[in-house]
């Protein structure tokens, strides 16, 4: 779910958007199989997280295009009776949530996006997660993620933060997406860990 943009628009800086244009272009070479088979993977990895394993609340979203695919994981987490939340993109690019009833219950929205059909819960259903699910294009040796371009999950990450609720956050890749570095900002947060179809790492502080 591509949703980072912020309400006066993206902000781009040096590095970070040369460095989005090349794993943009890699992404739009995929084909429809190699985007496929790496969901199945994808959700098998993330499955085995821990953090996942013990979750009763995730808070996720539907990939759309050629982003790694998250509609295998998001199932198999209802399945195992997992409360999946995900993003209903409100017009100020701040994120809503609500509960995922599975794929019969998911609309088309705008940008592209498939979003819940469900009651919405309000921003701050986010701080109930046990662990996060997060976009994203890029994640370094240090667990700094490349967003699309800055605004709704920083919102997202400042709410957490302000709370002081602590969920697992993941993100999922190919495995050409795990770079040497990604260039950072001041508000820019690590993940915990990152899953591509090659397997999982974990970052430490």
């Amino acid at each position: 779910m591509n949703t980072e943009k912020s309400g006066k628009g993206p902000v781009q800086v040096p590095g970070k958007a040369s460095l989005r244009r090349e794993l943009l272009a890699a992404r739009a070479l995929l084909s429809t199989e190699d985007v496929t088979a790496a969901a199945t993977a994808l959700a098998a990895g993330a499955l085995a997280l821990p953090e996942l394993a013990d979750a009763r609340t995730v808070a996720a979203y539907v990939s759309v295009g050629r982003e790694p695919g998250t509609r295998a994981l998001l199932d198999a987490l209802r399945e195992r009776g997992v409360r999946v939340l995900l993003p209903v993109l409100l017009a100020d690019n701040d994120l809503d949530w609500a509960v995922y009833g599975g794929a019969e219950h998911l609309l088309p929205a705008g940008r592209g996006l498939l979003e819940p059909d469900g009651d919405r819960l309000g921003p701050a259903a986010v701080v109930e997660a046990d662990a996060v699910l997060l976009p994203g294009l890029a994640v370094d040796g240090a667990g700094m993620r490349l967003g699309r371009g800055g605004g709704s999950y920083d919102r997202v990450l400042a709410r957490l933060s302000a709370t002081g609720a602590d969920p697992a956050l993941i993100v999922l890749l190919y495995a050409n997406e795990v770079v040497a570095r990604v260039p950072v900002e001041p508000h820019d947060h690590p993940v915990d860990a990152v899953v591509t179809p090659a397997g999982a790492r974990r970052f430490t502080a």
